[in-house]
């Protein structure tokens, strides 16, 4: 922290903290206030990932999974109204995977829509909703739904991991249009590094699996899977390994690599944040670490919208406290300084047969950070304000 003096009207002369742009951590350091989200009681609340953040793009609206069932896995998605705390339902009856990405809920349209995926009659699909009307779009069959961007129309999605059929490549849907589009070939990604699917699968079948488009819309990262199983409800369900980043602009590929991590596009959407505080090109997969910030166990590791910040969560065995333990850690991103602004148990919440994670995000203007919370009956989303500064 800098310090300077000035001299006030009576002619005292006092030393004033400022909080200079070169601390961007300073409002996390303290005076930041934490709470749940809703303080109904009796539900899970989840939000979904580290890819997409709750809150919608104006910030009206915090979208989120509910659930009354102690395992999560059938529930309702509602938005609530930050200023008033009113909740609307957009979809009820929902089925999900497990606990830990919970519908795969997350904003479309510049907050127009909401887009998701669910379990009807046995039946994937991934359906849109409309805020205001609340009228329902089923964009796709035997489709799971992934990352795309808050502020635009395209919405990537993939096969059933464990049994994707004849739907074993990247597809891209316009959420308004209902249109749909082969964006990668898992046929093509196999022609283009076949030693690297060798090592992996062998010659197993193999499909495209977890998408994440980029900020900008004009690159995308995806792992791999191959199909293990009939019950989507069980880590044996699929094979998932590698990461492939693929230019969708120019239309080819960029790198593959074997080991997946924890990625998330940066702002800038050519760098991507990886787990073990690293930052990968996404030109050539070539990684650099962030210098001199503990080893975040856990770690799923997001930008802040201005580039400078990294929220992670962590279980907190290295910082006094225990595996069953985690915490959220915001960091400079240049490096040596960090904040945990937040810990509690993990170990209870949703008794799904994959637990939900804190998974921090901030929020559109870089204010807040929204979390997920174990540490009861019920799991509960919370979030975190920033420090005020005059």
């Amino acid at each position: 922290m800098k310090s300077y003096w000035v001299l006030v009207l009576l002619g005292a002369v006092t030393a004033i903290d400022v909080i200079g742009s070169d601390d961007p951590l300073a409002v996390w350091r303290d005076g930041v206030k934490i709470r749940p989200v809703t303080t109904q009681a009796g539900r899970h609340t989840i939000h979904s990932y580290v890819n997409v953040c709750p809150e919608s793009p104006d910030g009206r609206w915090v979208l989120f999974y509910t659930s009354t069932t102690p395992d999560s896995h059938r529930g309702e998605l509602r938005i609530l109204e930050r200023a008033t705390g009113q909740e609307k339902v957009l979809a009820r009856n929902i089925n999900t995977e497990d606990a830990h990405r919970a519908a795969c809920q997350q904003w479309a349209s510049r907050g127009k829509r909401v887009v998701y995926h669910d379990v009807r009659d046995g039946e994937w699909l991934v359906a849109a909703v409309d805020v205001e009307s609340g009228k329902e779009l089923v964009l796709a069959r035997q489709r799971q739904l992934c990352w795309g961007q808050a502020n635009s129309d395209l919405m990537p999605f993939y096969g059933q991991h464990w049994n994707p059929g004849t739907h074993r490549d990247l597809e891209l849907v316009n959420v308004e249009t209902g249109e749909i589009t082969t964006a990668v070939t898992a046929d093509a990604v196999r022609a283009r590094y076949p030693e690297l699917i060798a090592k992996l699968f062998g010659d197993k079948p193999m499909s495209v699996f977890f998408p994440i488009i980029s900020p900008d819309l004009k690159r995308v990262m995806f792992k791999l899977a191959s199909p293990g199983g009939g019950d989507f409800r069980s880590s044996k369900a699929s094979t998932r390994l590698g990461l492939v980043c693929y230019d969708l602009e120019n239309k080819r590929f960029l790198f593959a690599t074997a080991n997946w991590g924890h990625p998330a596009w940066h702002p800038d959407s050519r760098t991507i944040v990886q787990k073990g505080n690293y930052l990968m090109d996404s030109n050539t997969g070539s990684m650099r670490r962030i210098p001199d910030l503990p080893a975040f166990r856990g770690d799923h590791p997001t930008a802040s919208p201005d580039g400078k910040l990294m929220v992670t969560d962590t279980t907190m065995e290295k910082f006094g406290g225990t595996d069953k333990e985690w915490g959220v850690a915001v960091s400079d991103m240049r490096g040596k300084n960090h904040v945990i602004i937040h810990r509690a148990d993990n170990s209870r919440g949703a008794k799904s047969w994959r637990k939900s994670h804190p998974h921090p995000v901030f929020s559109p203007d870089g204010r807040r950070i929204y979390f997920n919370v174990s540490s009861g009956d019920w799991t509960q989303l919370f979030v975190a304000e920033a420090a005020v500064r005059h």
